[in-house]
């Protein structure tokens, strides 16, 4: 009796807004086959307030299911919700088997976990995405973020309107501009012809364009009737003031021609273009243009330091305390200094430009030089002695006062290499053993 009688209690406390019959009595009636007595019995303290072995899932507006079982707190965001869960779990494991308490903590977590569900974004793990002219547009969460519309040139209200951005090429347009979008995206450019116009500006004229748009092929001319004609300092094409909104970027033509680093004005097309193109390596400066080196110093340092570094690689690839410290990771940044010392890219040339380059490079040099010479053990027994002189220290190939062999990459001093008229002994004698080794029999002068 003593139960039922908690049992009333609790459902007259917890009233479920979804039974209609309830609502409809008065607030003086009372439920058929309840006292009033019976309805509000007095707990004994210490004891729990629910317990139902039925389980009765109560949907009413009081958030009662929330009361914190043990250890938990109240939660509302989806990041609450989900640590209370996991704390629901660890208080239902530790509490005794089909006990009460463990049955009660079994129903909020169940109403945590509808809690969770109803608050959780649907789009959160598959977000809403959609592919046009290779371009990948996903749709945009953030609203207070200011951005404009790439396709109409008009600001996106992220509070009351959708937009979307390529992953790609970073073109963003409002959800009802998507349909109307008419540029294919940057990267499918970029990835099909990864290199550059080398010419300075090469403008031909707004004749050959039939003085229309380059991209959108509006009609455009220099007076600005019917729109105003922008010439991209990259293309040297003329674009109208939707397609290019004066945007600056360095130009690479300049650089390797003039070491000119000044932002200019492009196209927006330009501009994605030269962005996303900004880190690749696909400048040969050697055959673009050799007198630079002759020009600036920098260059020249850099050159040294990644020639050293590519004769530290050999090294390090059979070393293995260099391989599980991974030492040739200080330059995942710029993975072609270790493949090659000829490539270079844009980011590359303007980090030389403002010292960046050098000092960052020095750095790993040194770092890369430390290991070889005085860390490790195995690496130092690969050095070499000077077989001209036979004195000094052990030698390495990326010192600064040695020579290496072309042909058989044995290490010399520099001073001792030259005064033998540059010829390697190594070499003379494995010239000496192949002959000797080719030569024929002479005749037996025993006989």
């Amino acid at each position: 009796m003593e139960y039922d009688e908690k049992l009333a209690r609790f459902r007259q406390v917890h009233l479920n807004p979804f039974n209609k019959q309830q609502h409809e009595q008065g607030a003086g009636e009372e439920a058929p086959g309840i006292t009033s007595q019976a309805r509000l019995p007095e707990l004994p303290p210490g004891e729990p307030e629910f317990r139902c072995p039925e389980r009765v899932m109560d949907l009413g507006l009081s958030e009662d299911h929330f009361a914190r079982p043990v250890g938990l707190f109240l939660a509302s965001d989806v990041q609450q919700l989900r640590q209370a869960i996991q704390e629901c779990k660890q208080v239902i494991l530790d509490l005794p088997e089909h006990s009460e308490k463990q049955k009660d903590a079994v129903v909020r977590l169940i109403h945590l976990r509808l809690k969770l569900q109803e608050l959780k974004d649907p789009n959160e793990d598959e977000p809403n995405i959609r592919v046009l002219l290779e371009h990948r547009f996903y749709k945009e969460k953030s609203k207070s973020v200011k951005q404009t519309c790439d396709k109409c040139n008009t600001v996106i209200w992220g509070l009351i309107q959708t937009w979307y951005t390529c992953t790609g090429c970073y073109y963003r347009c409002h959800s009802k501009c998507l349909n109307l979008i008419s540029k294919p995206c940057v990267r499918s450019k970029v990835s099909h012809q990864a290199e550059y116009e080398l010419n300075i500006c090469p403008e031909a004229g707004l004749d050959s364009q039939d003085y229309r748009c380059a991209e959108c092929r509006a009609p455009i001319s220099l007076r600005g009737v019917p729109s105003e004609a922008r010439q991209c300092d990259y293309t040297g094409q003329y674009y109208c003031s939707h397609c290019h909104w004066n945007d600056l970027a360095v130009i690479p033509a300049r650089v390797v021609h003039n070491w000119d680093f000044e932002p200019r004005k492009v196209s927006r097309g330009s501009m994605r273009y030269l962005a996303l193109m900004m880190s690749r390596p696909v400048l040969r400066l050697r055959e673009i243009n050799p007198l630079l080196f002759n020009y600036v110093e920098e260059l020249v340092e850099i050159r040294k330091l990644r020639q050293d570094i590519l004769l530290m690689k050999p090294y390090f690839i059979t070393c293995r305390e260099a391989m599980a410290a991974r030492l040739l990771l200080q330059l995942q940044d710029r993975q072609h200094f270790v493949e090659n010392d000829e490539m270079y890219s844009v980011q590359d040339l303007l980090d030389t430009h403002t010292g960046r380059l050098g000092c960052s490079l020095a750095e790993t040099h040194t770092l890369f030089a430390k290991h070889i010479k005085l860390d490790c053990e195995r690496c130092q027994a690969k050095g070499f002695v000077c077989e001209l002189c036979r004195e000094g220290d052990v030698l390495f190939p990326f010192d600064s006062h040695t020579s290496v062999c072309a042909d058989c990459s044995a290490v010399f001093h520099r001073d001792c290499y030259y005064d033998n008229s540059t010829t390697c002994p190594r070499c003379a004698r494995l010239t000496l053993r192949k002959q000797s080794l080719f030569r024929e029999p002479g005749p037996d002068l025993d006989a």
